[in-house]
This record gives C-alpha cells, sequence and structure tokens, in this order.
C-alpha cells in the first residue's frame, strides 16, 4: 500500500494538532507567561528554553497521563526535551487525545471526545 500525498498531508496535519494540543496544554497547566504560539515544537521545555524546573516534571507526568492516556516513567527522561520529543513518545506509546468539540482523525473531521493520537509515517 503506498502513501499517497493527502495521506502525508493529513498526518502532517494531525501531528501539527497534537504539537498544538500539547503547547496549550504546557500553558494552561504550568501557567505559563509564554503564549502557546510562541513555543517552538523543538524549544527546549528546561533549562534555556521555557525554563521549566524539576517541579514542572511532575506536573507534565500527570497532564500526559490524563489527556492521553500514557505513563511516563523514570526511565522515558527523554520525552522532556521538547514538544516534538513528548508528541513522539505519545505516539509511541498509543495515546489518545481526549477533546471536546471538533476533532481530527486521520484527516477526518468529526465530533468526538477521544481519538487516536497520531500514527508514525
Amino acid at each position: 500500500m503506498s502513501t499517497t500525498h493527502a495521506d502525508l498531508r493529513k498526518r502532517a496535519e494531525a501531528r501539527t494538532a497534537l504539537n498544538q494540543r500539547l503547547k496549550n496544554l504546557l500553558v494552561d497547566n504550568l501557567e505559563l507567561a509564554t503564549p502557546a504560539g510562541e513555543i517552538g515544537d523543538d524549544q527546549p521545555l528546561f533549562g534555556r528554553g521555557l525554563e521549566l524546573d524539576s517541579l514542572d516534571t511532575l506536573e507534565i507526568v500527570v497532564m500526559v497521563e490524563e489527556n492521553f492516556g500514557v505513563s511516563i516513567s523514570d526511565d522515558d527522561s527523554g520525552v522532556f526535551g521538547s514538544v516534538n520529543k513528548l508528541a513522539d513518545f505519545i505516539v509511541e506509546q498509543g495515546g489518545t487525545i481526549e477533546q471536546s468539540g471538533i476533532v481530527e482523525q486521520g484527516g477526518i473531521v468529526e465530533r468526538s471526545g477521544e481519538i487516536p493520537a497520531v500514527e508514525n509515517a
């Protein structure tokens, strides 16, 4: 089965939506002063990036579990590197995106409370 341009576009749009959802959750849950739209996908979350600290780690763990159904263990510390790394982890773990209203699954817009996270290409 070959991947079409439309399939690739749908996957890219779904990944963009996942990253934006993560940024919004980070801003809301951690009460960041930085607007979600100003957070880069590869911007470091800790240190010189968003300047998060170790106390924020627990909040992110809880946020990911509550919103995507994915548990982050001590062995998974690399997922805290950036929004892209967090999104990669959620996808690899088969997480789900819980949203109200219009959601996108595989490029198909539908109304639902829960959809599977974006699959890797």
